[in-house]
């Protein structure tokens, strides 16, 4: 990955919702400190339990979060693509991982160690106020999320995430109007979604039959997302 100028990482980091509130000099300042970084397709950045040292700010490519039970068996937490970020908190302390981060594809992302960041605060505490704020903001809709989500059925967590999968695409260029593909497989949907893979699978096989959607092998076309968004509640 060819370095990015300070410029270029200053308008990149504009773009991403926890430095929002940030001014251009504030900005300049924190991409003076990123780095670059690539990583392969299935590549894990961190596990859960890793030692947190670094946040991740995603130029190019897709990433997910894990989480893993006792028993074997994992939930996808959320994806990441461009503009996105993950594993913030190592801005402010060095706890544990919660969660594991892979690679989906080639990731390209800017690198916030979290020394560098410490020290930036510290020297600046406009920029840590800032940044709290918009933390605290981020865990609020996250709590609110969550408690949606609890009582949701299984449809409605579907669509849901059919819905913001389809958001997320059509700000990487995807059509505004036109059909979405999804690059996920049901299973990956089901993770998304809190479900077992058979009654995502059901209910999918609904909306294909409605004509909402099209599937293929690892992917999922969506004709009409006003359907979905029917089910959304």
């Amino acid at each position: 990955m060819a370095k990015a100028s300070a410029g270029q990482t200053a308008e990149l980091l504009s773009r991403v919702p926890v430095f929002e509130e940030l001014e251009p000099a504030e900005l300049e300042r924190v991409a003076d400190v990123a780095v670059p970084r690539t990583f392969a397709a299935g590549h894990v950045v961190f596990r859960e339990g890793d030692a947190s040292d670094t946040c991740y700010i995603v130029r190019a490519g897709h990433a997910r979060a894990m989480r893993e039970h006792t028993d074997g068996r994992s939930i996808t937490l959320a994806q990441f693509g461009p503009g996105d970020f993950f594993g913030e908190l190592a801005m402010f302390d060095d706890e544990r991982r919660s969660a594991t981060v892979e690679a989906i594809e080639k990731l390209e992302v800017c690198a916030l160690l979290g020394r560098d960041m410490r020290r930036l605060l510290g020297e600046h505490p406009d920029i840590a106020l800032k940044l709290l704020a918009t933390l605290g903001r981020r865990l609020r809709e996250t709590n609110e999320r969550l408690a949606r989500q609890s009582f949701q059925t299984v449809q409605s967590r579907v669509a849901g995430v059919l819905v913001n999968l389809v958001a997320q695409a059509r700000v990487e260029g995807a059509s505004p109007d036109g059909d979405v593909l999804i690059r996920a497989t049901q299973a990956d949907l089901a993770k998304l979604a809190g479900s077992s893979r058979e009654s995502a699978s059901r209910f999918l096989a609904v909306l294909e039959r409605a004509g909402a959607i099209s599937q293929g092998r690892g992917r999922l076309t969506v004709h009409d997302v006003a359907a979905l968004e029917g089910y959304v509640f």
